[in-house]
């Protein structure tokens, strides 16, 4: 595995405490480079937009290598950082992994983006707003797309409405979540551009409830973007690989068949 930092000037959070300061990196999940080039699938794991939970980082970049894809972790920034920080460092990575797909045994027009809970949020945004968010860095990765290939929403925070999850709106656009909370609602950002998507939820949501997943599947196929969503019927919030939930647990087998059949990935 290897570290790589997103950025070669880091950036303050500017709290006047040095210790919020943060230099966001991925780690690199890498399958044997001399195997014909393969997809790969960037993991934003989820938080609140707070923090990163680590159960939702490794374990499933190594699930989605037995599943035979390349696989990337990213850490990218939470609070005290706001909106646009999470979206530039998922860009960024999206970016920097295209300009070293061909050493790393990477398929560059085959990179999907998965994340859970507030990281759906950054996936989303990822399928949404790549037209809109500067993460160019003064380099060579500034000439590669950062639009995904495709995208992976696990119980996603999705809108930041009364049935969205204001925690998550708060710590990511802080004073201004009233100004700007619907702007970045995803559901209402959908375009026929948007890439193919796969959401996955459970009816039991406590946190962040199911019509987030819905709302944006529903946008997706308004648009005629391809869409999946999964919902089954028991588990809390946060399960990740939901492996004590025999329905739930199914849900990487099923992202990794909507990733070779419908966006014609290849995988080993």
């Amino acid at each position: 595995m290897e570290t790589i930092k997103l950025w070669n000037h880091p950036e303050s959070a500017n709290t006047g405490n040095p210790a919020d300061d943060f230099e966001p990196y991925f780690e690199t999940y890498l399958l044997d480079k001399s195997q014909p080039l393969r997809g790969a699938v960037v993991v934003c794991p989820g938080g609140g937009y707070s923090c990163r939970a680590p159960h939702e980082a490794a374990p499933i970049a190594l699930k989605f290598n037995e599943l035979g894809f390349h696989a990337f972790v990213v850490h990218y920034r939470v609070a005290p950082y706001r909106f646009p920080a999470p979206q530039r460092d998922i860009f960024r990575a999206v970016k920097l992994i295209r300009s070293r797909a061909a050493e790393w045994g990477v398929d560059a027009s085959q990179i999907a983006v998965l994340g859970f809970s507030a990281g759906g949020h950054l996936t989303a945004c990822a399928g949404t707003l790549f037209n809109e968010i500067d993460a160019n860095a003064g380099d060579e990765a500034d000439a590669y797309p950062q639009r995904p290939d495709a995208i992976i929403p696990c119980y996603p925070v999705i809108s930041f409405s009364k049935w969205g999850h204001s925690g998550s709106g708060i710590n990511l656009l802080g004073e201004r979540l009233g100004d700007l909370g619907e702007r970045y609602s995803l559901e209402t950002r959908v375009t026929p551009e948007t890439p193919p998507a796969f959401l996955w939820h459970t009816a039991t949501d406590g946190s962040v409830p199911i019509r987030n997943s819905m709302e944006f599947a529903t946008a997706c196929w308004n648009n005629g973007v391809k869409a999946e969503l999964h919902v089954f019927p028991e588990g809390p919030h946060g399960i990740g690989l939901a492996a004590d939930y025999p329905d739930a647990k199914r849900w990487p087998e099923l992202a990794a068949t909507f990733l070779k059949t419908t966006c014609g990935f290849t995988a080993r």
